[in-house]
């Protein structure tokens, strides 16, 4: 399975239905993007997700931590 926002080739399955075949829940450990299987093809096709909200590997390695994480003060 393909990451649609990032098109990184490394999601992996995070739930299923308890009823058999009826959806899936995919995550991207590349992105931190999650999507349901019963999503339109324009969330879960990558050649139709919208380029708005694309990332590519540059647009990840640059995004700093939100929230910023603070510096552990010592006592």
């Amino acid at each position: 399975m393909t990451c649609p926002r990032c098109r990184s080739e490394e999601t992996h399955q995070l739930a299923t239905s308890p009823v058999p075949g009826v959806w899936e829940v995919w995550q991207c450990p590349t992105c931190l993007f999650c999507w349901r299987s019963t999503e339109p093809p324009s969330i879960t096709n990558p050649d139709l997700y919208s380029e708005r909200f694309r990332l590519s590997m540059s647009d990840i390695v640059e995004a700093g931590d939100f929230p910023p994480v603070p510096e552990v003060q010592a006592d």
